[in-house]
Formats: C-alpha cells, sequence, structure tokens
C-alpha cells in the first residue's frame, strides 16, 4: 500500500470566545462566495457594517458559554474522532503508512497547511472526508473548492478522491439510531422526535442544490430503522441568517407550535451535525429548549451529536475502507 494521508476536514472555529476571534472568523466563513450567493457589493455591505460589529459581540458571549477545555466543542470532539479513527488504521493495518489529519475549511488548522503536511511527510495519496453527512454548496462543495484551488497550483499532483457524502450509509443510520435507542433507554421517550438539520436558502434548492433531499432520505431511513410513523417524527431546519426564505419548516417555530398545540415532551437530534458546535449546544439545547419550555412544554430532551463514539469511528473507518484498499474508488 502506497503511503497515504486521509483528510479529515469540518467547517472551523474561533480560535477564542472573544469579539476579535469570532470577527476574524465570521469575516472568513461569510465571504466564501459558497456559503452566501448574495450580490457582492450588496454583502459586503451588510457583512462589514452590520453583520460583523454587531453579530460578532453577542456571538462571542455564545462560544464562552459552552467553551470546553481550553477550546471550542467542535474543536474537540472533532480532534478526538479523528485520533480515534487513527487508532483503528493502525490496528487494522499495522504494516500500512496511513497518515491523518484533521483540517478546517475556514479558520487555523487550514486545508492546505493539512496537505501540505502530508505531501511532505511522503504520502502518495489523499483522500478527503468532509465531516457533512448531507451534500451542500455550501459546506461540502466550499471545502471541495479549496482542496482544488491547491492543486491548481502544484505542478506535481498526488492521486487523490474525496467523499461527496454518507446520508444514507447503512452504518451512518446505525450510528444515528443507537444514539436515539441510547438516549431512550436512558431517559425515556418522548411524544415526538424532532429531527433537526441545519438551514440553507431555499433558492440554493431551487437552483439545484441535493441538500434537502439528502435531509429527507436521511430523517426517513432513521425514523424507519427506530420503527417510527409518520404522527412520531418530525424534520425540521435550523440556522437561519438574514430575511430570505430558506428550508422550512423553521426549527424554532416548530418547537413553539408544537408546545403552544399540547405537545409535552420533545426528543431533538441533529443529524446533520458531525459533532458539537455553537448551533447544536447554544441555538438547540439552549434556545429552542427555551422556547419549548415557555410556550407550554414539560421536558425538551436533546440528543447528542454522535461526537467521538466508538460508533462515529467505526462509521469513518468504514467510509476509508474502499479507499484504503482501493475498492471502487475514483482516483483524480
Amino acid at each position: 500500500m502506497k503511503t497515504t494521508g486521509i483528510i479529515f476536514i469540518n467547517l472551523g472555529t474561533p480560535q477564542a470566545p472573544n469579539s476579535g476571534a469570532v470577527r476574524k472568523f465570521l469575516r472568513e466563513f461569510l465571504s466564501d462566495r459558497r456559503v452566501v450567493e448574495v450580490p457582492r457589493v450588496i454583502w459586503m455591505l451588510i457583512l462589514y457594517l452590520i453583520i460583523l460589529p454587531f453579530r460578532s459581540p453577542r456571538v462571542a458571549r455564545n462560544y464562552k458559554q459552552i467553551w470546553m477545555n481550553d477550546t471550542s466543542p467542535l474543536r474537540y470532539f472533532s480532534q478526538r474522532l479523528v485520533d480515534g479513527v487513527s487508532l483503528k488504521f493502525s490496528d487494522s493495518y499495522p504494516d500500512a503508512k496511513i497518515h491523518t489529519r484533521l483540517a478546517m475549511t475556514y479558520g487555523d488548522v487550514s486545508i492546505s497547511s493539512a496537505i501540505n503536511e502530508l505531501l511532505e511527510s511522503g504520502c502518495e495519496r489523499l483522500f478527503f472526508i468532509p465531516l457533512y453527512p448531507q451534500y451542500s454548496a455550501t459546506t461540502t462543495a466550499a471545502a471541495h473548492d479549496q482542496i482544488c484551488h491547491y492543486f491548481s497550483q502544484c505542478r506535481d499532483i498526488p492521486e487523490w478522491a474525496w467523499l461527496k457524502s454518507y446520508y444514507d450509509h447503512p452504518s451512518y443510520i446505525a450510528a444515528l439510531s443507537k444514539t436515539v435507542r441510547q438516549h431512550w433507554s436512558d431517559n425515556g421517550r418522548a411524544e415526538l422526535l424532532l429531527m433537526s438539520f441545519h438551514g440553507i436558502p431555499k433558492r440554493n434548492v431551487d437552483l439545484g442544490d441535493p441538500y434537502q433531499l439528502h435531509c429527507q432520505k436521511t430523517a426517513e431511513a432513521l425514523a424507519l430503522d427506530l420503527g417510527l410513523n409518520e404522527k412520531q417524527w418530525m424534520l425540521t431546519y435550523q440556522s437561519r441568517l438574514g430575511k430570505a426564505e430558506w428550508l422550512q419548516p423553521y426549527t424554532d417555530k416548530s418547537v413553539i407550535n408544537l408546545a403552544t398545540n399540547g405537545t409535552k415532551t420533545l426528543d431533538v437530534i441533529c443529524p446533520a451535525f458531525a459533532v458539537e458546535c455553537l448551533e447544536t449546544l447554544e441555538e438547540i439545547d439552549g434556545e429552542a429548549n427555551e422556547f419549548f419550555i415557555e410556550n407550554g412544554g414539560n421536558a425538551f430532551r436533546y440528543i447528542p451529536c454522535l461526537n467521538d463514539s466508538e460508533e462515529h469511528q467505526n462509521l469513518l473507518f468504514s467510509l476509508c475502507k474502499p479507499f484504503l484498499e482501493e475498492k471502487n474508488v475514483n482516483f483524480r
């Protein structure tokens, strides 16, 4: 087996829970044309005159509430996940030279720096896994853009491949299902299971982004594996920005409607997020939880992400295995 490098890619995170670090992160993130498709001049005015000066302090305060072990939950769990998968590679392929790296599309630990490190260490082939089960141009394609940009400046390009999505992979659905079942075993089962996915503008889907379809397929597969009928689960979308229409139903409005219409207990899972982040811990387990209780609900129970669990490590190992064994992989 040739010396191989595997790069796991997540979105990114501020370096510290303060306004300066958050502003720097948001500036890079929200300047990406993949993330925001508003006409450039208009968006730059909005970004620099409204979002960065006013949103950064508020987001920084939210990060302070969830900061852990001198880093963000996203970086903490992502690195532990990658470290766990790396040990599985060592156990299963003791004679192979397999190097792993965690990279972020935005912020430090960049994709380009991870590629540099692996090529300098002698890797002859690279495999990229964006940690987004459901493909979207706003996330997966943004990472792909950076990979291609790096190689566009290389004279000697290594063999490389990438995983586009894994929204219906049996091991992914099984891992989600096991997490829900364990939650039910520990806490009891609520009246409804709410599956909250990250939202994107509806226009993106109208233009051909398959993200909504992928979310629906994930939700349906999970519900089927759990044996739920259509009245026992619900799919919603969270984290909208601006006044444009985003994918619906919206999570915050749905939580309020459920509570006001008599739902007393609610289990909530966020299948689009590989590990905990601001959007799961503050927006869902914090804000949405409050909305539900304030409007008549009795118990809002957030089901954690797969994080660095054994099931998640096994899932990523299984996703890498065809590449490592060179089975049905299309190299670039």
